[in-house]
């Protein structure tokens, strides 16, 4: 009997690190993709620079889409950093979703928003519009209608447009002047194969903030802030370059996305039932564009700022959301994954994040609990539990770490050594004991797609520093 024991321990336990491993190296490969791509992209960059609105007068138009559900508190921050965008052909549409605060109020007043008062002339594929507001001085329209959540909202201001292409932003987001038109740089060099990209999102709290521009980059007193904020540049400075570097990019952020605007209608715009509509629609455009030549992109130096959650309660619905939208996704193209016809994105990248995105937290949930038990138990000696911390949690502190040094190399947005310092106490706090709640958030996100329960829930926020 003690020999069986003994027996499924060890395989138990092999079978964890194995899986740890899986998963480590996993990152660790696109780290490494990350590295060629960002360094060839900075060499671009600095050889290269962005083309300047003052040199070329055939900038495509941009409408730069804003739902805004409640967002009264950022609002007028998020509506002035749009204002002052360095592009010279865009309008901003934002599309107040049935708000039940004073966001409409705030907007309408501020920036001095008459009523159009005509019909839409075009039948939009959302909820009734209730009214169209045009500002006299600023080429800022609102739309105002029922609520139907976020992409229903989205769909508004893309069927409403007439530019060839929309960059979808957060209403609680602040964009840096020069993002749109770093952002806009594939569409320039490849128009006819680029059909979307993404720019880096990254952390306001912390950061001081005066007419809707980020004004010092720092870390926020609030701890789970400050690991958000690590998440965050290894999300994007490893995690998308890699992605994007292999052709496999599966996610570009609501945050801060650019289309072109006839391949999102030629799809169907957003999907209305799903919970992580961004998601679905980059999948759904690499199933549309299958076997042509065409083109998703991230480009790391365009940066749009955030709020971030600052309590548990709000940042664990935020991550089952996130998780659940990703199983809704995997699960609704599940013939794309392993088909040779998809290319990259059906043999690399939904594999990928079908066992390491989506198994590989819940995997890591279990471990997390039996390999120390049976350690406390004594059925596992000392030299295998550290290896199991040195794979389990080494590995992804080094890749933390990676990330922020690219950051540093790359970027310099945080420039204080104490700074620094804290990012670095960040990314090993990340893994020891933040990834171990974030399992614990996806086992308990994962019975609640299991019953179909799918409320989002309410995003508290507290406002930008000023």
């Amino acid at each position: 009997m003690v020999v069986a024991v003994d027996s499924v321990a060890w395989i138990a336990s092999w079978f964890f690190l194995a899986y740890f491993a899986l998963v480590n190296g996993g990152y660790l490969l696109i780290h490494l993709v990350s590295l060629l791509s960002f360094e060839r992209t900075l060499r671009d960059w600095l050889l290269d620079p962005v083309y300047h609105p003052h040199n070329s007068p055939f900038l495509p138009g941009i409408a730069v889409v804003v739902p805004a559900y409640n967002e009264s508190v950022t609002i007028v921050d998020t509506v002035q950093s749009l204002l002052n965008l360095e592009y010279a052909n865009y309008e901003l549409v934002i599309v107040n979703d049935g708000s039940r605060d004073d966001t409409l109020k705030r907007l309408v007043e501020t920036f001095e928003l008459e009523p159009v008062g005509e019909p839409v002339p075009v039948d939009l594929p959302c909820e009734e519009v209730r009214e169209v507001y045009q500002s006299s001085r600023r080429d800022l329209v609102v739309i105002d209608k029922e609520n139907g959540g976020k992409a229903d909202a989205l769909n508004a201001g893309v069927f409403f447009t007439d530019q060839p292409l929309f960059c979808a932003i957060d209403a609680d987001s602040l964009i840096e002047r020069g993002a749109l038109l770093e952002v806009a740089q594939p569409f320039l060099r490849a128009p006819d194969r680029t059909i979307a990209t993404g720019g880096t999102v990254r952390v306001a709290n912390g950061c001081s903030i005066s007419r809707g521009v980020v004004t010092r980059v720092g870390l926020s007193r609030n701890a789970l802030a400050n690991l958000q904020s690590v998440e965050y540049l290894r999300a994007f400075l490893s995690g998308r370059i890699g992605l994007s570097g292999v052709g496999g990019l599966l996610i570009i952020s609501g945050a801060f996305g650019l289309f072109r605007t006839d391949a999102v209608r030629e799809v169907g715009g957003y999907s209305t039932s799903t919970i992580t509509e961004d998601m679905e629609l980059i999948v759904r455009l690499h199933r549309q564009f299958a076997g042509t030549d065409y083109r998703v992109e991230f480009v790391p130096r365009p940066v749009v700022w955030t709020e971030v959650p600052e309590s548990r309660t709000v940042l664990a619905r935020q991550r089952s959301r996130w998780f659940q939208g990703m199983l809704e996704t995997l699960w609704l193209h599940r013939d794309m994954i392993g088909r040779r016809r998809y290319g990259v994105v059906g043999l690399f990248a939904l594999p990928f994040f079908l066992f390491v995105e989506a198994v590989g937290p819940l995997v890591e949930g279990i471990g997390y609990v039996l390999v120390p038990l049976l350690f406390v138990l004594g059925l596992l000696n000392v030299p295998f539990f550290i290896l199991f911390l040195g794979v389990a949690v080494g590995i992804g502190t080094l890749l933390s770490w990676l990330a922020v040094l690219n950051e540093i190399v790359g970027f310099r947005r945080y420039r204080e050594p104490r700074t620094v310092a804290t990012l670095l106490g960040c990314g090993l706090l990340e893994h020891v004991p933040y990834r171990q709640w974030k399992a614990f958030v996806s086992w308990l996100a994962l019975v609640r797609y299991l019953r179909g329960e799918h409320g989002w829930g309410e995003m508290v926020r507290v406002g930008f520093d000023s």
